[in-house]
């Protein structure tokens, strides 16, 4: 008998799937809770849980005498990992890339400048340390996506706005839907390698205005492998898969 967590889970996830996928409509009611439990093959406990959980995320809504309703998408929580997976399990939309690189647009380049205003020599270590495992997975193979994470978030933390921190948190998954994107693109991260090293230089420099003009490039930078790969109509990752891993290419000259 599997755990009830992971039976919860699965069936989270199936429902929130259907939902993203278009299954179940916006303004539509979803099965009374006995045939969904059919369906899924779990009890109504679980249905009920699951229910719940979607709720919390902003895709259902339940009243007495109107049943369990679907929300429409502006409704939902963007910034919950499990919304992002399937979304990007049922495919990722123009409308949804657009406004993640508008969302980092407005966010990312205020904060570097105030990381290079307030960001302590923790702060640049840390940044150092993620900038050279982005440097290694290229030159050697290995992890870039995690790396390229663990540097922007130490950015966002490096401005040492507590609201901000708190928002890096969950922009964990939207972040890593745009560098995975930009990973697949042949020679995307050797690309990108050196605008992180302006960003990160003009931290260490304390030189804000710098430090944002970087910061817009690099996410302009971004913009347009995106575009690439939607142009090429290459499958798009996905992030409830492991991030793929590079290739060795050995060190740039």
């Amino acid at each position: 008998m599997k755990p009830i967590k992971n039976v919860l889970g699965h069936s989270l996830d199936r429902l929130g799937e259907a939902i993203v996928a278009g299954r179940h409509v916006p303004g539509a009611s979803l099965p009374p809770e006995p045939l969904l439990g059919e369906e899924l093959g779990v009890s109504r406990t679980v249905v009920r849980e699951a229910i719940k959980s979607l709720v919390a995320k902003g895709m259902l809504s339940t009243g007495p005498k109107v049943g369990t309703r679907v929300l429409p998408s502006e409704r939902w929580n963007w910034f919950d990992p499990d919304v992002i997976a399937w979304q990007s399990k049922a495919g990722l939309t123009r409308e949804f890339l657009r406004d993640l690189q508008e969302l980092r647009r407005v966010v990312e380049p205020a904060a570097v400048r105030l990381a290079a205003e307030r960001a302590t020599s923790e702060d640049l270590a840390g940044l150092e340390q993620a900038y050279a495992g982005m440097r290694d997975a290229i030159e050697q193979g290995g992890d870039y996506v995690a790396n390229d994470l663990a540097f922007h978030q130490g950015l966002l933390r490096a401005c040492h706005n507590r609201m901000v921190v708190q928002m890096s948190k969950a922009l964990v998954a939207l972040l890593r839907t745009s560098f995975e994107i930009s990973t697949t693109k042949p020679d995307g991260p050797a690309q990108a390698l050196p605008l992180h090293r302006a960003v990160l230089d003009a931290v260490i420099a304390r030189n804000p205005a710098r430090a944002e003009r970087a910061a817009l490039t690099l996410i302009d930078s971004a913009q347009q492998d995106i575009e690439q790969v939607l142009a090429s109509r290459r499958q798009l990752p996905s992030v409830s898969a492991p991030p793929a891993r590079l290739k060795p290419r050995g060190p740039r000259r």
